[in-house]
């Protein structure tokens, strides 16, 4: 990596587009205020971010997928003071680069298997900074009409892509959370503010589902965690037997929550038979489609969630399958007025801001008023990489999810816990004389320990139907079969060491 010095020295705008030099009087230029940089400083130092983080792309496959720290230790590292003056800012950067931001998961990383990750397009970057160097406030129309625009166009994007009707809509969250506590809202706007609101959910759902539910006066007690069937989807019978239950026992009903993509296995519930269920006893049906949703830009993505075109409000994550930073998340719903009902409040102080219906105030569809440009960067890698990339990258996921159930079905020492399903597939290290299961879950969380320890995977562990399970995720558009075929090997070489067996 060449160091800010050589940047300087090169002139830093050299072969970049868009680059220009504003010579030495920009350099000397002497700042407005205290907290100014010179033109020249400020550019250096941009050119200086940009080949840090080219080089970190450039040696991301090399370098370990997790590095951590102990509180104890960073807090030697880092606890000071704030500096009364100011301190040389490449020392400052160096410091950022090498002692803080190491320290955390490199959850862009090809054996970065665990949880969800998120990999994101140089351009969704690219745009990020963009939209923070531009310090777009983008709460109302009067102050980001071109934004807000824009943000517009991504949401019925998105609505096309899920099949849902022209009344549709949304807005773009900081994430799956947010977005699955704004359905909430809606449903329990919808359903009257009931006093005895029940919200329906698999035991596969995510927990911030049921968070939403407390948060908007759901008692814990009335968030049903209904059982799913032997591929871990929702059970409609069992669903319709508790909406019955509830009416009947004089409770209302509120919001029924199916998972479009569960993060435990990746399993879709069957979204139809639950829509004309939904239908039926008049109840808000909520998909929640962070982790999957995006799968519908392929041809069996939206085999796999047919009639999730049928759901009241959906959640999606473009920070996950869509390829972009964090914090991307996303809530559709089937009738946008719905959504701005729930949330619209008009201040005397904002008074200025009601330019009409046709003119949108993303403040007015959800919990913030102070919201960043989230739109540009979904928009803008798509306008650079076209949407057939990001459609092949997906079913390549999928195709190597395919690729490790096939070995690990194959596997003597493997045992297939959850088939592939979207990008995930659950397993363990079972050697044909271990049956005890607590030794069973003691060994397979040693694999683990070993395994991401050593710096070349980092994988995480559920359980299933009681049972410990170790658990991939295949998202990354960097990730190749090579790399999680060696993952799994590595999984069963140190299965062998530990047992004896090799």
């Amino acid at each position: 990596m060449r160091n800010s010095n050589e940047i300087a020295a090169s002139g830093g705008s050299e072969g970049r587009t868009g680059g220009r030099s504003d010579g030495a009087d920009a350099v000397n230029r002497t700042p407005a205020s205290g907290l100014d940089l010179t033109p020249g400083e400020m550019r250096r130092l941009g050119y200086a971010v940009v080949d840090l983080l080219m080089d970190r792309y450039a040696g991301l496959r090399e370098g370990p997928v997790w590095q951590g720290g102990r509180r104890g230790e960073l807090e030697a590292l880092l606890r000071e003071p704030p500096p009364q003056e100011g301190r040389n800012a490449d020392e400052v950067l160096e410091r950022a680069v090498s002692q803080i931001l190491p320290r955390a998961g490199r959850i862009d990383h090809p054996r970065f298997l665990a949880f969800v990750p998120s990999s994101p397009t140089w351009p969704s970057v690219l745009a990020d900074f963009l939209t923070t160097g531009f310090n777009i406030f983008q709460g109302t129309w009067l102050e980001s009409a071109g934004p807000s625009q824009v943000e517009l166009v991504v949401l019925d994007w998105f609505r096309e892509w899920l099949g849902l009707p022209d009344s549709g809509g949304g807005v773009l969250t900081s994430g799956g959370s947010a977005a699955n506590l704004g359905a909430m809202l809606v449903a329990r706007e919808v359903a009257g503010n009931p006093d005895s609101p029940v919200v329906y959910m698999s035991d596969q759902g995510h927990s911030s589902l049921e968070r939403a539910a407390r948060i908007v006066g759901v008692p814990a007690e009335a968030v049903r965690k209904l059982p799913t069937d032997r591929h871990f989807r929702l059970d409609a019978r069992e669903l319709e037997r508790a909406l019955q239950e509830d009416r009947a026992g004089g409770r209302s009903p509120m919001c029924v929550c199916a998972s479009a993509g569960a993060t435990n296995t990746g399993a879709v519930d069957p979204l139809k038979e639950i829509a004309g269920i939904c239908g039926e006893h008049d109840v808000w049906f909520h998909v929640d489609g962070a982790y999957g949703g995006f799968a519908i830009l392929t041809e069996r993505g939206k085999d796999a969630l047919r009639g999730i075109e049928l759901a009241d409000s959906v959640t999606l994550d473009p920070h996950k399958w869509l390829f972009q930073p964090y914090e991307t998340g996303c809530l559709m719903v089937r009738d946008t007025s719905l959504l701005e009902a729930a949330f619209r409040i008009l201040p005397e102080y904002l008074q200025d801001v009601d330019l009409g219906m046709e003119h949108v105030n993303f403040a007015d569809r959800g919990l913030q008023l102070t919201r960043s440009f989230r739109a540009l960067k979904i928009w803008m890698s798509i306008q650079i990489l076209g949407l057939d990339a990001f459609g092949s990258a997906i079913d390549e996921a999928m195709d190597i999810a395919g690729e490790a159930e096939r070995h690990i079905r194959a596997s003597d020492e493997l045992e297939l816990l959850s088939p592939a399903t979207l990008g995930v597939v659950c397993f363990r290290y079972r050697p044909a004389a271990l049956d005890d299961a607590r030794e069973l879950e003691t060994l397979n969380a040693r694999i683990q320990d070993r395994i991401v320890e050593s710096g070349f995977a980092m994988m995480s562990s559920t359980r299933l139907l009681g049972e410990y399970s170790l658990r991939l995720c295949i998202l990354n558009y960097r990730t190749k079969w090579d790399d999680v075929r060696e993952t799994l090997q590595r999984i069963e070489a140190t299965g062998r060491d530990l047992t004896g067996g090799g």
